[in-house]
C-alpha cells in the first residue's frame, strides 16, 4: 500500500502544479519545439519539474511526456498531462493547465486540474464530490441540446441545434468546466484522447453528476500510455443522449 490518503495526494498535486507554474515563469520562448511532433520545449521544461516532486513519493508516474516511471508495484498510479493546451500556453491564451489523476485498484481516486493561467483549481476524490477553488461544485442539468454551450475538440460529424459551442483547447479544462456547470456538453471529432488527458476531469465530472462515455465503448479508467479515447460528456444522461449525433466515430 502507498500509505496515501487523498488529501495527501491532493497535497502532492498542489505541490507538484506549483512546481510547474515555477518552471514556466522563467520560459520565454514559449512556442520553441522539440523534435518530437507535437511537443514544445515547454512540455518538456513542465515535466521535468513534475518528476521532480512526484518522483519523490511512493507512486508509480505515467506522464505524456515521459511515459512511466516509478514503482511498478506502486499501489497508486499518478497519471499527469504536465500541460494540457501546451498551444493555448505557448500562443498566450490563458487556458491551459495541469491535470493529475491518482488511479488505484478501484480506479481513479483523486484529481487535480489546475488552470496554471488563471489559477482555478478544480478537485475531486472518489465518493466525495468536486471543487472549484474549495467550493463544491455539480454539473448544470441542462437536458436539451437547444439550451447547451457545447465544447468540442475536432470537427464534429454535424452541427446540433445547440445554443452556442466552443473550441477550447484543453480537455481537461473543459471536463472540469462540464462539472462546474459553466459548460454542458463535450464532443470529441476524433478516437485521439490519452489518459493524461482525461482521467482528472473525468473523476470531476462523475463527482458532480456529469455521464461521460468513450464512443467506442471502451473502459475510460486505464492508464496505459498507448490508450486513445473519443469522449462523449454530458451534464445529463438526456443531453447525453441528444449529443450522439453529432459524434464522428472514427475507424480503427
Amino acid at each position: 500500500m502507498s500509505g496515501l490518503t487523498p488529501d495527501d495526494l491532493l497535497e502532492l498535486f498542489d505541490a507538484t502544479a506549483a512546481a510547474i507554474a515555477r518552471a514556466l515563469a522563467g520560459t520565454t520562448e514559449r512556442r520553441a519545439r522539440t523534435d518530437r511532433p507535437g511537443q514544445y520545449a515547454l512540455d518538456v521544461v513542465a515535466d521535468e519539474a513534475a518528476l521532480g516532486v512526484l518522483g519523490r513519493a511512493p507512486v508509480a508516474v505515467v506522464s505524456e511526456e515521459s511515459g512511466r516511471s516509478g514503482p511498478p508495484d506502486a499501489a497508486v498510479t499518478v497519471v499527469i498531462d504536465p500541460v494540457d493546451g501546451s498551444t493555448n500556453c505557448s500562443r498566450g491564451i490563458p487556458y491551459w493547465g495541469t491535470s493529475l489523476c491518482a488511479v488505484d485498484a478501484d480506479g481513479p481516486l483523486a484529481a487535480l486540474v489546475a488552470n496554471l493561467a488563471t489559477g482555478v483549481r478544480t478537485t475531486a476524490v472518489r465518493g466525495e464530490g468536486t471543487r472549484r477553488d474549495g467550493t463544491e461544485v455539480s454539473a448544470s442539468g441542462v437536458h436539451r441540446v437547444e439550451d447547451a454551450l457545447v465544447a468540442v475538440s475536432g470537427m464534429p460529424a454535424r452541427a446540433l441545434p445547440w445554443k452556442q459551442y466552443r473550441a477550447l483547447g484543453s480537455v481537461a479544462l473543459a471536463l472540469c468546466d462540464i462539472a462546474a456547470g459553466a459548460v454542458d456538453g463535450y464532443v470529441d471529432g476524433g478516437d485521439w484522447h490519452s489518459p493524461w488527458d482525461y482521467l482528472g476531469g473525468l473523476l470531476a465530472c462523475v463527482e458532480a453528476g456529469a455521464t461521460v462515455i468513450d464512443l467506442g465503448g471502451r473502459p475510460l479508467a486505464v492508464t496505459d500510455p498507448g490508450a486513445r479515447r473519443q469522449l462523449l460528456v454530458a451534464a445529463t444522461p438526456e443531453l447525453l443522449e441528444e449529443l450522439r449525433p453529432a459524434a464522428r466515430v472514427v475507424p480503427r
